[in-house]
């Protein structure tokens, strides 16, 4: 109860049930990591740790590991620099016609992202961009601007004015209020975007089944083949490896956000 009525125990049992169905999926993942068999299930005889060992040994599941942390940060650093500038600049222009940009931003959210990838094949078939590492980082950074907007438009809609009024008065160009006046004020908005925006390209698939095939093997799209050609448990312990980075990574969003508030 935070200032109105406390829940009811209808409430809190609908709520308790959702964690657990949320939550429920992880937990089996992490005992069938450890698991004594050769396929995917719960230790029978003990825990093993013998997978883990063959992931980091693998040079195909380390290789997927490294393409997908490479497109992830490119396609981190296309989607914060665009999304940033363009926040900076519907909150600059503060027109009705900047709404109609935000909202032309968000459409890789709003569009179904098979929709997205159907089009994006078309056209990267015409610009020679299919199973290109370009392509895919292209595809990524793109799909990631609208978090960037998010989390910048809601920084820049707590900044106050009239510290860019001050440096403007001091003498201060366009480029020096926005260097050292703005864009530390809205940093951790900016880091928040970056972290969405990488944590978007690290799990995407959809777009990586339709614009590559040998060339360009993603993390998720390894896992996407393993589970169609075999039930290795190291698919397992991938997903393990793969919930501690998402979690690290959404608690430093959250420190990110405590230091803004």
């Amino acid at each position: 109860m935070n200032g109105g009525y406390p829940a009811g125990p209808l409430a809190r049992s609908i709520a308790w049930a959702t964690v657990l169905y949320l939550l429920l999926p992880i937990t089996i993942v992490i005992p069938v990591s450890v698991t004594d068999q050769r396929y995917l299930s719960l230790p029978e005889h003990g825990i093993s740790f013998r997978h883990y060992a063959n992931l980091l040994g693998s040079e195909s599941w380390l290789a997927s590991i490294q393409q997908s942390f490479w497109i992830a940060l490119g396609s981190t650093l296309i989607a914060v620099t665009a999304g940033t500038l363009c926040a900076i600049g519907c909150w600059r222009i503060g027109r009705r016609s900047t709404e109609l940009v935000r909202a032309l931003m968000l459409l890789p959210l709003i569009i179904p992202a098979i929709v997205y990838a159907i089009g994006l094949y078309r056209w990267f078939g015409t610009l020679d961009l299919l199973d290109r590492f370009l392509g895919v980082t292209l595809a990524h950074g793109v799909t990631g601007i609208p978090y960037v907007v998010i989390t910048v438009s809601t920084a820049l809609a707590a900044f106050d004015p009239r510290l860019e009024q001050a440096a403007r008065g001091m003498g201060a160009s366009l480029g020096q209020t926005l260097r050292w006046v703005i864009l530390p004020r809205i940093a951790p908005g900016i880091a928040s975007g970056a972290i969405f925006a990488f944590i978007h390209s690290w799990d995407e698939l959809v777009l990586v089944l339709f614009i590559a095939s040998r060339n360009v093997f993603t993390l998720p799209r390894k896992i996407w083949d393993g589970i169609n050609e075999n039930l290795d448990p190291s698919m397992a312990a991938v997903a393990v490896l793969l919930i501690v980075f998402t979690v690290a990574l959404l608690a430093l969003d959250g420190a990110l956000r405590a230091r803004r508030q």
